[in-house]
């Protein structure tokens, strides 16, 4: 299999700058993937694809200010994402700079202003971060204390995937979090958890809707495209997954009772389908790396329905939605859904694939 092979044309006007309003506004496609029927829906509408004792599988994972500014001590300005943390004073990051740093050298980060460079020209408050080596296409930097997560709240900013070619504003702080997020460490949202609302929340639970929380820090690497033109010889970038004894047990409980386990976002699937895999009896607790690469002729084995947004062409998140639907089925929904101007990526619509 070819990237070519999971390519489509996407016109500029469908990728969604901002998020809808009201939360659970935003548009659902239902792909039936058993008879390739395709239905418009609205995301409130979501209770009525699901009933008791159905099971969402949300991924709690919460988005840190990962974005921030600096100089060189040459005097050039860089951009600075995290990737993940390695410990308490250390990171992976990745570095935007009209030349690349070295390791060995310093990074002076000042904090951030109102206007979204995240430089202040008085000088102001700031750090300075020691680079200790390079990985291909990550660093490994020092932070002094309080460390990289005190630092990220204090200078960094919310870190908006590169389609969405805008300075962060004060909205994006609230709209790039899911409701439920709870535990620090994502530099990208799990985007299909986005829509959810407190008031679709309860009428879910009011339905006999169950749900289950995992955790996937969502590295910066989800945005890294495919360097191969094989996909089979594509190595997916690593991030740390927490799937709990209580995860287990409520897709046991789902699964005995008749109904269907609903990954909520491809990192809820890929941490399923990792917990799924480690043991080789089945889903069990799992907490550790992951670098799942779900393509075709994968078989999912804790997964029934999915829920996603609508993603990057040539991406390994359209080869997850590939193998789960079939990549057939998967271009003519697309097709659909950008003849009906359904808004693409991270702040845009959602699909809910059954089969």
């Amino acid at each position: 299999m070819r990237v070519s092979d999971f390519e489509f044309e996407l016109p500029e006007h469908l990728i969604a700058k901002y998020p809808t309003e009201v939360r659970s506004a935003s548009r659902l496609l239902h792909l039936d993937a058993a008879n390739g029927d395709i239905n418009h829906y609205h995301f409130h509408d979501l209770p009525q694809l699901l009933s008791a004792p159905d099971l969402l599988v949300f991924n709690n994972t919460k988005v840190i200010p990962a974005r921030m500014y600096g100089q060189k001590s040459t005097g050039g300005q860089v951009e600075i994402l995290l990737e993940r943390l390695i410990d308490a004073q250390r990171a992976l990051v990745q570095f935007r700079s009209s030349k690349s740093p070295r390791a060995g050298s310093e990074i002076i980060l000042h904090a951030r202003d109102g206007a979204g460079t995240g430089i202040n020209s008085d000088g102001g408050d700031k750090v300075v971060l020691k680079i200790i080596s390079k990985d291909e296409s990550f660093y490994s930097v020092m932070f002094p204390e309080p460390g990289v997560m005190a630092i990220a709240e204090r200078f960094g900013h919310v870190p908006l995937p590169p389609y969405i070619d805008r300075v962060d504003e004060n909205d994006d702080q609230d709209r790039y979090q899911t409701i439920y997020a709870s535990k620090a460490g994502a530099v990208a949202a799990p985007t299909a958890g986005l829509h959810f609302d407190d008031a679709l929340m309860g009428t879910l639970s009011e339905r006999g809707v169950e749900r289950a929380e995992l955790t996937l820090h969502v590295g910066a690497g989800t945005f890294q495209p495919v360097r191969v033109d094989n996909i089979e010889e594509h190595k997916m970038h690593v991030e740390y997954l927490e799937v709990g004894q209580d995860v287990c047990d409520a897709v046991g409980t789902c699964r005995a009772g008749g109904g269907r386990v609903v990954a909520v976002g491809t990192t809820s699937v890929r941490s399923l389908e990792t917990a799924s895999s480690i043991e080789g009896k089945g889903l069990s607790p799992y907490e550790g790396e992951t670098d799942i690469f779900i393509y075709p002729g994968y078989e999912f084995q804790s997964v029934d329905a999915l829920i996603t947004n609508f993603h990057l062409p040539g991406s390994t998140l359209m080869m997850l939605i590939s193998a789960f639907a079939g990549t057939e089925m998967i271009k003519e929904a697309y097709r659909v859904a950008i003849q009906e101007s359904y808004r693409f990526f991270s702040y845009g619509d959602a699909m809910i694939i059954t089969r």
